[in-house]
């Protein structure tokens, strides 16, 4: 059972002013607390190689000491830096009214970290891209793909600029993910009173418009009424395009739904959309 939390990923980029907005958005809405994640991978700690093969015999004991000395100076400042971004991650959510903040300083591997930390939440909320967003402006964020490839709970990916969310599409292919897309939808309060509109690449087949009409009535169930539409195209193109055109404020789809060896081979729309999308998406799998 989840307990109403937010995990949110703070690296200090420039992703993270809209992240922790965005958090703040959904726990205004869903009552949600807000638990700031801050990572220090393994080579942000202390240098652990071996100088000592290199150093005349009378320098070694001195200045291996001061090598010591200085990785542990360099993991200290390290540490205060991840501190001080989580404090003003926390500044932000406070000044938006959120009243459950928690912060969390970790050592180790991103991926391992989220998804031992993640049993306890309802979802996950990473930046589009990380620290280096500004080197690498055609790129995802190196950790994303990882993260949402192994995280069970819904993955909310944060664009560069907030605003807030009114209109939500949600992309329908029929498959398992797209269904718990929905239900997610159906279930998670922060969606109540959003218009939502569901839509599928393709052709408008009597099994396409049956899928969309069960996606429909789930959603009614649960007091949500959803517009349906298909339109053509290639699902990453289309989906971004009438996300553009339509003025939609966020979107909500199924997450890699083929194998990894297949998306080597042939692409995945997933991770098209995750780079042409400029508003933020909702990741199930």
């Amino acid at each position: 059972m989840t307990t109403g939390k937010i995990i949110a990923l703070i690296d200090g980029s420039v992703y993270s002013q809209s992240l922790c907005e965005h958090a703040a958005w959904v726990a205004s809405r869903s009552g949600w607390s807000v638990e700031l994640l801050h990572i220090l991978g393994r080579r942000e700690g202390a240098e652990k190689g071996d100088y000592s093969g290199s150093i005349a015999l009378g320098a070694r004991s001195a200045l291996l000491a001061e090598l010591a000395a200085l990785d542990e100076q360099r993991a200290r400042l390290v540490s205060q830096r991840g501190r001080a971004i989580l404090e003003d991650a926390r500044a932000i959510l406070d000044a938006a009214g959120v009243n459950e903040i928690t912060t969390r300083l970790r050592h180790g591997d991103i991926v391992d970290t989220v998804v031992a930390q993640e049993a306890g939440a309802d979802m996950v909320m990473i930046g589009k891209r990380g620290e280096a967003a500004d080197f690498a402006r055609g790129h995802l964020g190196s950790n994303l793909e990882r993260i949402v490839r192994s995280c069970t709970r819904p993955v909310f990916v944060a664009s560069r600029a907030f605003r807030p969310i009114a209109r939500v599409l949600v992309a329908w292919d029929g498959g398992a993910s797209a269904m718990k897309a929905v239900d997610h939808i159906a279930r998670t309060p922060f969606y109540a009173g959003l218009e939502v509109h569901v839509v599928t690449v393709g052709t408008a087949t009597p099994e396409v418009r049956k899928g969309l009409d069960d996606a429909s009535a789930m959603l009614a169930a649960a007091g949500i009424t959803a517009e349906t539409s298909v339109i053509a195209g290639q699902p990453d193109r289309a989906l971004s395009t009438f996300v553009d055109e339509a003025g939609f404020d966020l979107l909500v789809m199924g997450a890699y739904g083929h194998s990894r060896i297949r998306s080597l081979i042939i692409g995945s729309t997933t991770t098209e959309m995750i780079r042409s999308c400029k508003v933020p998406v909702v990741l199930i799998r």
